[in-house]
């Protein structure tokens, strides 16, 4: 039964979830067998019944599979949601791979996010995306198209475009108007500089 159940976490197989719950000794955590965490060592993990069973041996339940069933409030979920985006906003994030991280259909997310925050959580993405490339356009010497993959936002046209409708410039406008004007005057090479 131990394998089974091993190949099950190896699996994240939701068909197990509720039949077994499996803790992990290094981090005081226990899981549904469907937990998207990283797989932990099979040395590591230790398995139990039920939650009482996890919770009476010490361990918590994961903030991540919920496996004690208690439901985050609206606001709090959607912080964490946001928080997650925040911090990886340059990797290929959708609706559904939100939904399946945070344990949500597409619908739900969308809709529970855009109750909490005003905005899809989509839209807050691009808005996080944008902040983080004004700062790359200002912090290096980066080709604009560099900047946009950086971000998150791989394809140039569609970088430009999301970054000309939140901001009312392009990413290259945005870089150069920050520029010095005796700079921007002159092709790039500042007053006084070079031969006379």
């Amino acid at each position: 039964m131990q394998e089974q159940y091993w190949q099950a976490v190896e699996n994240n197989d939701a068909s197990y979830d509720g039949t077994f719950y499996y803790a992990v000794t290094t981090t005081g955590i226990f899981c549904r067998p469907s937990c998207k965490s990283r797989v932990p060592k099979r040395e590591h993990v230790r398995f139990f019944p039920d939650r009482q069973s996890a919770l009476a041996a010490a361990f918590r339940p994961c903030k991540r599979c919920r496996p004690d069933g208690i439901r985050l409030p609206d606001e709090e979920w959607t912080a964490e949601l946001a928080r997650y985006i925040d911090e990886h906003y340059a990797e290929p994030l959708t609706l559904g791979v939100l939904a399946e991280r945070f344990y949500a259909s597409p619908s739900h997310l969308q809709r529970t996010f855009k109750k909490v925050k005003g905005i899809s959580p989509l839209l807050y993405l691009q808005d996080v995306r944008v902040e983080a490339a004004k700062k790359a356009l200002l912090a290096a010497d980066l080709p604009v198209n560099r900047v946009g993959a950086q971000v998150g936002m791989a394809n140039a046209a569609h970088f430009a475009t999301v970054f000309l409708k939140k901001t009312g410039v392009t990413p290259t406008e945005y870089r150069l108007s920050t520029l010095p004007n005796d700079t921007r005057s002159f092709g790039g090479m500042q007053e006084g500089g070079g031969d006379r």
